[in-house]
Parts: C-alpha cells; structure tokens; sequence
C-alpha cells in the first residue's frame, strides 16, 4: 500500500475520533473535532498530490478516496443534525446523491471501468467539508448566526450539480465496452 493509499485510509480511522470528540462533553471539545476533522480533510488533497507527484496513483487508491471522503464527511454531518446545525432533510438530500453517485460507479466497475473523480466533484467534497468545519465552529459557539446552514445550502446545490454531472457521463460510461481503462 502506497503511502497515498495510507493516507486515505488515516481519514477513514479519523472518523470515530471526530465523532467521538463531537459527542464527548468536556471544555472546547467541538472546537478539538473541528481542528482533527480539518486535519482528516487535509489528507484528501495531500494524497492525491503524493499519487500523481510519485507516479504510483493506484486503482485501490482511485476507490478508497471518494470512500474516505464520504465516510468523514457525512459522519460528521449527520453527527452535527443532532445539535441543530444542519437539518435533516439538507443532510438526507446530499446523503441520497452519494448513494445514487455511489451506485453509478458500481455500475461502471462491473464494467471493468473505475470512474474517477471529476473536478465538480472535488468542489462538491469541498464546499461539504467546507459546510462541517463551519458547521464545528458554529457548534463550538463561534458565532450565533446559521452561517453553516449557508455553507450546507451551497454545499446541497454543489453536491446535486455534480450529480448531474455523473448523471451525464454515466450513459457513455455504461454503454461502452468492457475494458480495465478508467474514465
């Protein structure tokens, strides 16, 4: 495994201790969440810079990525439904596209073909990221207006935008022959 693929893999194992730093009460221990899940973010750029700068970008490394990502980022958003930062029906919508997303690349990995991430999709992740760390802040009492509710609205209209993007791939994608190539 590849030092990038470990990196992404140190995002995933962040996870339950975000979560955990969420959900444990004791002074600051929002503002401790945010700072490690920011961190955990900060991988997801610095992985994909080792891969391509070394030359070793890695199929197990084009699937875990997208993965991690998910697995850190909307964690810690359902996590912060609870404490009224973002609603659920915000969060249920951008939970749906992943798993719509998610279905499109499965699709496309039956066919031999490993969808990597496109560039709205990146934004997407970010502008999510982006939304929790707001939205940590805002838990912590950084400031009293809803702030990440925005940042979640704007995250929401990225997340469905680059669905559409998928959407319009996916048939090319799907109707192609069977080969190992990615897209």
């Amino acid at each position: 495994m590849s030092f990038a693929d470990q990196l992404t893999v140190a995002r995933i194992a962040a996870t339950p201790f975000v979560l955990a730093l969420l959900v444990w009460s004791f002074p600051n221990h929002y503002y401790y969440a945010t700072v490690l899940f920011g961190l955990a973010m900060i991988t997801d750029w610095f992985d994909g810079r080792v891969a391509r700068s070394s030359g070793r970008s890695s199929a197990l490394g084009t699937l875990l990525d997208p993965i991690a990502d998910k697995v850190l980022v909307l964690s810690t958003m359902i996590a912060l439904v609870e404490y009224g930062i973002f609603p659920g029906w915000l969060v249920a919508l951008i939970v749906a596209r992943e798993f719509l997303v998610s279905g499109l690349r499965l699709a496309a990995i039956e066919r031999g073909v490993v969808m990597q991430a496109r560039d709205l999709g990146k934004l997407k992740t970010w502008s999510q990221a982006i939304a929790v760390g707001l939205g940590g802040l805002q838990a912590a009492g950084a400031w009293s207006v809803d702030i990440a509710l925005w940042a979640g609205v704007v995250a929401l209209v990225m997340t469905w935008l680059s669905g559409l993007d998928y959407a319009r791939v996916a048939p090319r994608i799907l109707r192609g022959p069977k080969t190992a190539s990615s897209q």
